[in-house]
């Protein structure tokens, strides 16, 4: 049987086939799109002297959430600070400079007054210890204080307990180059209002302060932490107890606006 020729609608058809086939082979060949899951929430706690709040970063900050959002904050284990404390009344003022260095659930606490008087405190297992500058007399009790309270500064606890209706103002906030959950109530049946600057980075307090009629009657501010420099002789009494020796050995610091 001789050869058929082929007509032009056959010829169509297998060029037709022929397209269709190679786009299916290109396509095979392309690489496939990337898929971008989210990250898997963490379940470890923090082990080392520094802790990782990014996760605050993808909440989104509002008077009916800021409380929230400060209560699941990590802070470090091993820590020190210098804390500013500014006060103001009718006729005069008064700044304190405390400086902290906390461990494992101990801290101490060296503050100086305007008048140059220096107190030692050290707290720590619900226990506190006092002393005067060079002196080896310590005064010692129970202690029911926060560390906030014991370095006398606003707390996280008065930020926690405050009546979501007093809250007037909730959002992140940049203070001098630290990004903080920033709080801010409305007054109090006196006419105080108190604002709140918390650093998303150490989960530490950086700023507050309380105002009065338009007047600044309260000012505190700890922009810098460092994740070193504390060792056993920071929670050591004058007359040589060890109260304290950190169970981690901090070797990093940091500055909260680098």
């Amino acid at each position: 049987m001789g050869k058929q020729k082929m007509t032009p609608i056959g010829i169509a058809c297998i060029l037709l086939v022929l397209l269709v086939v190679a786009f299916m082979v290109r396509g095979s060949l392309r690489e496939p799109e990337k898929i971008v899951l989210p990250p898997e929430p963490s379940t470890t706690e923090p082990s080392g002297p520094t802790v990782d709040n990014e996760a605050v970063d993808r909440v989104e900050v509002r008077p009916d959430t800021v409380q929230s959002a400060i209560e699941v904050l990590a802070r470090p284990r091993v820590y020190t600070r210098t804390i500013t404390v500014e006060r103001y009344w009718s006729g005069g003022s008064g700044v304190s400079v405390i400086t902290a260095a906390a461990a494992d659930g101990w801290l101490r606490l060296d503050v100086t007054e305007t008048d140059g008087q220096t107190r030692h405190v050290i707290t720590g297992d619900d226990a506190v210890y006092i002393w005067y500058g060079s002196s080896r007399k310590v005064y010692s009790g129970a202690s029911a204080l926060t560390q906030d309270a014991e370095q006398g500064i606003l707390t996280y606890e008065d930020i926690l307990a405050l009546p979501p209706e007093r809250i007037a103002a909730a959002d992140y906030r940049a203070l001098e180059g630290v990004n903080c959950i920033y709080v801010e109530t409305e007054p109090d049946e006196a006419g105080y209002v108190e604002r709140y600057w918390v650093s998303v980075s150490s989960g530490l307090l950086a700023a507050a302060e309380r105002e009065c009629d338009g007047a600044v009657v309260y000012r505190m501010a700890a922009l810098t932490v460092s994740y070193d420099g504390v060792d056993a002789e920071d929670f050591t009494l004058p007359n040589g107890t060890v109260l304290c020796e950190p169970a981690v050995a901090a070797t990093k610091e940091i500055s909260e606006n680098d």
